[in-house]
C-alpha cells in the first residue's frame, strides 16, 4: 500500500526498533587480524603508511594475538618478513622462518584461536615476485606450484589451521591440497586468495613486507580490475581444485564480486579490507574529515551485507572493541 497506509520510517523510529530488524549482523567473530612477523629484530617497528600497525617480533605476535583472542576476534593471518631473500623464496618453507615460528608460538598459547598463513613468495624473494622467474623476466607458473605447495606443508607442520595461498598461480590450490594430503594434513582446510586483482591499494602492504617488485608488475598473474565474470570463474576453479574458502581481495571496490562469488560458489567467501583501504580511512581520520569509527563500522557492515562472511582487516581490535560497547 502506499504513503500514507506505507510508512518505512515506523522501523527506524528507534535504536530497539533499527536493531530488531536489521539485515545485516557484524561481529567480532567473523574478523580475522593481519600481523607482520619478522625473523630480526632489526626489522620490528611502525609501518608509516599504516599508523597502529606494526612488524612484530615472535613473542609480540604472541601478545597481539592474545588481545584479539580477548576481544573475541576469530584468527590472525601471519606474514612473513625473513632476514635473507633469494631468487626462489626458501625462507618461505624454512621451518625456523618467522611464519613457522610464530605459529607454533601461537597455538602452543592459544590454542583456540585460529591461525591462517599467507602463502606466497613475494616477501622471501630478491625480486618480489609471487613465483619463480624466468631468464626472460616472466614468472614461471608450473615451476613455482611445488615451492608454494612446500611452503604450504611447511606452515602446516607448525600447526597452521589454515593455509592461504595468495599468489595467483594457476593450479596452485589443486597442487597444494594434494601435497598436504600426501603429507598427513588432509583435514588443513584452504583459503584461496581466488579473486585477487592487481590493485593500487596494495601500496601500503608492500611497505609493510617489503614485497614491492624490483622490476615490472603483477598483472600478468593477478587479475584486471575490469573483469567480474573472470572474478567467478577462477573461485569456481578454486572450488573445483579443493578451495574450503575463497577470498575476494581488495574489498571496498569490489562489493559486486563478493556479491557474484557468493552466490557462483554457495562457499564461505572472506573479504580483505587491504592496507590501501585502511590506510585511506587512517588518513581522513586524522585530517579530522570523517569519524574513524562510524566509517570503519559502515565499511565492514558493507563487505558483510555483500555476501562476506568473514573479513580480513587490519581494523579489526578497534572494530571489535566497538562492537563491544555497541552491545
Amino acid at each position: 500500500m502506499a504513503f500514507p497506509s506505507t510508512r518505512m520510517r515506523r522501523l527506524r523510529a528507534s535504536a530497539s526498533l533499527r536493531g530488531l530488524v536489521r539485515e545485516t549482523d557484524l561481529r567480532a567473530g567473523g574478523l580475522i587480524l593481519p600481523l607482520f612477523v619478522v625473523e630480526s629484530d632489526s626489522e620490528k617497528g611502525e609501518i608509516a603508511a599504516m599508523p597502529g600497525v606494526e612488524r612484530l617480533t615472535v613473542g609480540e605476535a604472541v601478545a597481539e594475538a592474545r588481545s584479539a583472542a580477548e576481544l573475541g576476534i576469530a584468527a590472525v593471518m601471519l606474514f612473513g618478513v625473513p632476514a635473507e631473500k633469494d631468487e626462489q623464496g626458501s625462507s618461505a618453507w624454512d621451518d625456523e622462518g618467522a611464519v613457522q615460528l610464530a605459529t607454533a608460538a601461537i597455538k602452543r598459547e592459544l590454542g583456540e584461536l585460529l591461525v591462517v598463513t599467507d602463502v606466497c613468495l613475494c616477501e622471501y624473494t630478491t625480486h618480489g615476485h609471487c613465483g619463480v622467474v624466468r631468464e626472460d623476466g616472466g614468472v614461471d607458473n608450473d615451476a613455482s606450484l611445488e615451492l608454494l605447495a612446500r611452503t604450504a606443508v611447511s606452515h602446516a607442520r607448525a600447526g597452521a589451521d589454515i593455509v592461504a595461498p595468495s599468489d595467483m598461480m594457476d593450479g596452485r590450490v589443486g597442487t597444494i591440497r594434494a601435497e598436504l594430503d600426501a603429507d598427513g594434513f588432509a583435514e588443513v582446510p584452504i583459503l584461496a586468495y581466488s579473486a585477487k586483482f592487481a590493485s593500487a591499494f596494495y601500496g601500503p602492504f608492500r611497505e609493510a613486507a617489503g614485497s614491492a617488485p624490483a622490476f615490472g608488475d603483477r598483472r600478468s598473474y593477478q587479475m584486471d580490475p575490469a573483469n567480474g565474470r573472470e572474478a567467478v570463474r577462477e573461485a569456481l576453479l578454486d572450488v573445483q581444485e579443493g578451495a574450503d574458502m575463497v577470498m575476494v581481495k581488495p574489498a571496498l571496490a569490489y562489493g559486486d564480486l563478493i556479491r557474484a562469488v557468493k552466490e557462483a560458489t554457495g562457499m564461505p567467501v572472506s573479504a580483505y579490507n587491504v592496507s590501501g583501504e585502511y590506510a585511506m580511512v587512517k588518513a581522513a581520520a586524522a585530517a579530522g574529515y570523517i569519524d574513524e569509527r562510524a566509517t570503519v563500522l559502515e565499511i565492514l557492515t558493507s563487505l558483510r551485507r555483500a555476501g562476506a562472511d568473514t573479513i580480513i582487516t587490519y581494523h579489526a581490535k578497534d572494530a571489535a572493541r566497538w562492537l563491544a560497547e555497541e552491545i
